[in-house]
This record gives structure tokens, sequence and C-alpha cells, in this order.
């Protein structure tokens, strides 16, 4: 079984698509990875020797932050927007969607659980 940076890889899956297990490598990242250490895409995990393995853990950690590092630097990025307040930063104080999305109706995800609250009465007819 193959263990870059941190996560262990499935071993039955197209070398491709293993990598994207990885936090901060999808797809294309991962194309570029296996073609900068000569990999065929479609080699699975477990036939990676100690060498392509080698050659795959090298380039990830000399060029890209993934995993914690990357975590981090996210998570900085969102206190940073909350503590200079802006448009953003408030939304992410209140917990509500950052990106135009309409909260009148859905945004269910970003609020949580409806918060019932009651309507008014309608007067009583004299």
């Amino acid at each position: 079984m193959a263990r870059i940076a941190g996560v262990d890889l499935p071993k039955n899956k197209r070398g491709e698509i293993a990598l994207t297990y990885i936090y901060g490598i999808g797809r294309s990242t991962a194309q570029y990875i296996l073609t900068k250490s000569g990999i065929d895409f479609d080699k699975k995990a477990v036939e990676w020797n100690d060498d392509e393995q080698a050659a795959i853990r090298n380039i990830i950690t000399g060029e890209f932050k993934v995993e914690g590092q990357l975590r981090s630097e996210v998570q900085m990025n969102i206190k940073r927007l909350m503590d200079i307040a802006c448009y953003r930063g408030l939304r992410h104080r209140k917990g509500l969607p950052l990106r135009g999305q309409r909260t009148r109706t859905n945004s269910r995800t970003r609020k949580g659980k409806r918060k019932t609250v009651a309507g008014k009465k309608k007067a009583a007819k004299k």
C-alpha cells in the first residue's frame, strides 16, 4: 500500500484516481505529477515500485501544499477575512452562504436545521 503525504492511497485504483485521495490534489494535478514522474496513468497504485513512489513523494513535497499545510492556510485565509470584517468575512461569521446564493429558501447546509418562528395570529372578526 502506498502512503504519500500521510494518506493511505487505495490499492486497486488507477494512479490518476488514487492521488486525488490526497487533500489538495485533483485530477489535473494528479496527471501532472504522474507525467513528471514518468508513470502511466492507468498503472494501479499497488503496482508502483519504491522508486516510483519516491518520485511522486518528491514532486508533491517540492511543488505543492497538501493536507495539513493546505488546510491550515485555508483556515488562515478565512480568519483573515473575518478579522478585516469584509463582506465575505461577515458571511463566514454568520454562517451564511458567501457567493450570492439566495437565503430566503434553500441554503440549509450553511444555516443548519430550521428554527421555526411562530407566525402572527389573525385578528378575530367582530
